[in-house]
């Protein structure tokens, strides 16, 4: 069975499944090649989506591995801005502590201004309690949180290296190819695995599709026109 996830954010969510070419042996999944790991799902990535997603699966028992090109925190403008229905998700996941202690600021609307005039809206929060709200932070130490969640977890490993080749056999993916830390090339077998690219992931071209980046363009402009209207 093979699935692919995009979601309407730089995030994409690559998902290829297959139960034919492992048997499962005690809990170790051993690849037709003969070499055997205890690992349930590799993720490829661990940004906001990785890291969340290896927790999850984590938390509910299954042996994952994380393999993500650069550890260390980044110092960069991106996804600096978390909404409420992205906070009320990190609760229903249990890492809604990891918004604490990376200078989270909290926003409850927007404003606003185009030649003299001011529009004013804020987020519905009338079924939620105070501590429900929009979340600006430095996007690093966010990811940093996360990683660091994900990591205490004792059936999860986090690791850096760069995959540079998805591993598949008759349109059925196996698992990944990769460069360790230290230069050393590598193999890594599971039953799944998902992508977690961001937008300089290697392996984008492998699932990008000209239609899906024309609707996410076409989408930003019908935005702005809308906005635009209700400033006239």
């Amino acid at each position: 069975m093979s699935t692919v996830l995009r979601s309407r954010n730089t995030l994409s969510f690559t998902v290829k499944m297959t139960t034919t070419s492992y048997s499962v042996l005690g809990g170790c999944s051993a690849a037709s090649d003969g070499a055997v790991t205890q690992t349930d799902v590799i993720i490829v990535g661990a940004g906001v989506a990785g890291a969340a997603l290896s927790y999850s699966l984590a938390k509910d028992g299954r042996h994952v591995r994380v393999i993500e090109r650069e550890l260390s925190e980044l110092d960069r403008i991106s996804g600096e801005l978390l909404h409420p229905g992205g906070y009320l998700k990190l609760i229903e996941l249990g890492l809604e502590d990891c918004v604490e202690n990376v200078d989270a600021q909290k926003m409850v609307g927007y404003q606003c201004f185009k030649d003299g005039k001011k529009l004013t809206w804020t987020y519905p929060f009338q079924k939620f309690g105070s501590n429900v709200a929009a979340r600006c932070f430095y996007n690093g130490r966010f990811v940093q949180r996360l990683r660091e969640k994900a990591a205490s977890l004792p059936n999860l490993k986090l690791e850096q290296g760069t995959v540079t080749s998805l591993t598949e056999e008759h349109g059925i993916m196996k698992g990944v190819n990769y460069k360790m830390k230290n230069g050393k090339e590598s193999k890594a077998y599971a039953p799944l695995t998902v992508v977690c690219g961001g937008f300089a992931s290697n392996l984008r071209r492998f699932f990008r599709s000209p239609k899906v980046m024309f609707l996410l363009c076409q989408n930003v402009l019908s935005r702005n026109k809308i906005l635009s209207g209700w400033l006239e």
